[in-house]
């Protein structure tokens, strides 16, 4: 009985091979490009705080960044809950075109001794209301808050974010060390020392006398938060990118395969 198969290292056999090759390529390069797209799209769709680092017992003006995440409803209304746990006594807004802005401030059940000073009531929750955050656009609200506790490591903002279709996202999920980032995190403030935090730029001392004084203190902190946010953002770009150029070799592979089969 004849066996009619060739051996693979046969010089009739190479052709075939390089078909399986060249077919298969565009399923990889396909696949990388997919691959690296997921990566840089859900890595920024939650509500962040930017600087994302304060020091403890300081005053610190941080953004909250809030992206669309729907291709087919803007967001109206974002809510943030400032930690119950550790009250601050002072949070002040910086105004943001086109949108309204409420401050709630409640009792507290018990005083709060908080730098030498007593605390009978703190600010509870932000509302922005008015505006909206087009499909693809995000924006950021600016705060003014302190003074910072210097017996915790982080501060958790939950936040609640609301589209024009009455959808309500919760973004309230704490993160634990040592686990996977949760579904919806909320975002979290981490409070370092004065030195850490004046080398990551967290610190806003011009921040802390405007804010004793009555005045807002938003604009001292503009510069280091527009520069946390400007990373993210090339960041965002870099990866997009990155898939981009993937997916067009995986289609000139493809398109190279279809013509060899074709000859």
């Amino acid at each position: 009985m004849s066996d009619n198969t060739l051996p693979s290292n046969s010089p009739a056999a190479a052709p075939s091979r390089r078909r399986t090759v060249l077919r298969r390529l565009p399923v990889v390069g396909g696949a990388a490009a997919g691959a690296v797209l997921l990566l840089a799209g859900p890595a920024f769709a939650h509500v962040t705080i930017q600087p994302g680092q304060a020091a403890k017992g300081d005053y610190a003006t941080v953004d909250f960044k809030v992206p669309n995440e729907r291709d087919d409803a803007s967001t109206v209304k974002v809510e943030v809950d400032l930690p119950a746990d550790h009250p601050l006594a002072s949070a002040m807004p910086q105004p943001v075109p086109g949108w309204d802005v409420k401050v709630t401030k409640e009792k507290l059940d018990k005083p709060v001794e908080s730098h030498g000073e007593k605390l009978t009531e703190a600010v509870t929750r932000i509302t922005w209301s008015g505006g909206r955050i087009e499909p693809g656009q995000f924006q950021q609200f600016p705060v003014s808050i302190g003074a910072l506790p210097e017996d915790a490591d982080q501060l958790v903002f939950k936040a609640l974010q609301t589209y024009d279709n009455k959808e309500v996202v919760r973004w309230i999920e704490a993160p634990k060390k040592g686990a996977p980032e949760p579904e919806n995190p909320a975002p979290v403030l981490e409070l370092v020392d004065a030195g850490a935090a004046e080398q990551g730029g967290g610190t806003d001392t011009a921040g802390a006398k405007d804010a004793k004084a009555g005045e807002s203190g938003a604009d001292a902190g503009k510069s280091s938060t527009t520069t946390a946010a400007d990373s993210t953002d090339n960041t965002a770009r870099v990866l997009g990118v990155i898939g981009i150029v993937v997916g067009v070799i995986g289609v000139g592979f493809g398109v190279f395969a279809g013509r060899r089969r074709t000859t």
